[in-house]
């Protein structure tokens, strides 16, 4: 573990780095407190200062939102005249350097877990939920701490997902299914084959919600993966808390559990980019790496007559960043046949927000369910 330095009424003290974005340690890390102004705080964190915040915690928020309006008057370039992929890319920068100035605000947390700072919420449970047992006094983003106590609420609060008629609990740093269209896909494509001792395998399974709109929809056994220990984790308490373990059975990390089934579902990530922290991973698939896995395996894992299920979003076509042949074309090259394609349009609110970065191309976005099959 990386170890940072700071010094402190004449004393040099230390804590552990961690940064689920992987950030780098800082450099310089100055004591901030409630007599800092914003202004000196953004510069400092321009210029690559980390400030550990010692005073009043809600001032801390205050400080955080101020730094961030500093940036709101500084916007990058329109893109205006750019390409799609231009857009993108220039967006992504944007959102990079704002993580970066805003990540410079730093909290310590003790060796329990605790924020030894006025007005501060317990944040035990959260910080071992997200990060486990504590190991020693860490230093850590408040921006990253505040995502940790989000993601908290949300996996107490949980998603409705009308398909189940009840709540997915998402855990931290695993892709919440808040974009429902896609669960609805599945919960409406005709299965394949019939009768008793059918099988699924549901790969990359996140919170484990299509498994359970699987065996809610009579596959008699599914099998769920996923790379992500954090999502096996979630996957397999969810499923607890559907009373679904008799017929659900999640295994990894990997991708391709062992043995043959008669649906495969995939809905791997979207965009062919590189995720900035874990839970850009359900977003950002580098060299769309796992789509191709994915189908380039297929053939040696499905039944005779069985189906894949593919769930895809187009935006990456209308971001200019994969073609609209890639996809066609690499089914073929695996060696399978399209059945069918079922398509539907987001439901969230950035799509039908004009002022929404890249709004061109989530207006035009749509979701496909591609049914496939060996040739």
């Amino acid at each position: 573990m990386s170890t940072i330095h700071w010094t402190e009424t004449d004393t040099v003290r230390s804590a552990r780095w961690h940064s689920e974005s992987a950030a780098p340690l800082p450099r310089r890390v100055v004591v901030a407190d409630d007599r800092m102004k914003a202004g000196t705080a953004y510069r400092l964190a321009c210029e690559g200062t980390a400030m550990l915040w010692r005073g009043d915690y809600h001032n801390a928020r205050q400080l955080l939102r101020a730094m961030n309006h500093r940036l709101d008057r500084k916007p990058p370039r329109s893109g205006e005249g750019d390409s799609p992929a231009e857009s993108f890319h220039l967006h992504r920068r944007t959102q990079g350097h704002r993580a970066r100035v805003l990540g410079k605000l730093l909290v310590l947390l003790e060796d329990d877990h605790s924020l030894a700072l006025r007005r501060a919420p317990d944040v035990r449970r959260a910080c071992t939920e997200a990060y486990g047992p504590p190991h020693g006094r860490s230093a850590v983003s408040l921006t990253e701490l505040l995502g940790v106590i989000g993601a908290r609420q949300w996996r107490e609060k949980g998603v409705e997902i009308p398909a189940l008629a009840a709540r997915i609990h998402p855990h931290y740093g695993v892709f919440s299914p808040i974009r429902g269209e896609y669960v609805d896909l599945v919960a409406q494509a005709p299965l394949p084959g019939s009768g008793p001792g059918r099988t699924a395998f549901d790969l990359g399974t996140g919170t484990g919600v299509l498994a359970a709109v699987l065996a809610h929809r009579g596959v008699d056994h599914v099998v769920a993966t996923d790379i992500n220990p954090r999502a096996l984790s979630c996957a397999r308490e969810n499923i607890h808390r559907l009373d679904l373990t008799a017929r659900i059975e999640v295994v990894g990390p990997c991708l391709f559990p062992q043995g043959r089934a008669d649906l495969i579902v995939c809905n791997p990530p979207w965009i062919p980019a590189h995720p900035t922290s874990a839970v850009e991973q359900g977003v950002y698939d580098p060299n769309s790496t796992m789509l191709r896995a994915f189908l380039n395996d297929l053939p040696s894992h499905l039944t005779p007559n069985g189906e894949a299920w593919l769930i895809l979003s187009d935006l990456a076509e209308h971001l200019a960043l994969r073609t609209p042949h890639e996809v066609p074309t690499a089914i073929k090259a695996a060696g399978l046949k399209v059945l069918d394609r079922t398509t539907t349009k987001p439901r969230h609110p950035r799509a039908g927000d004009p002022k929404t970065p890249l709004h061109a191309a989530r207006a035009a976005e749509t979701t496909s369910l591609w049914r496939l099959t060996g040739i």
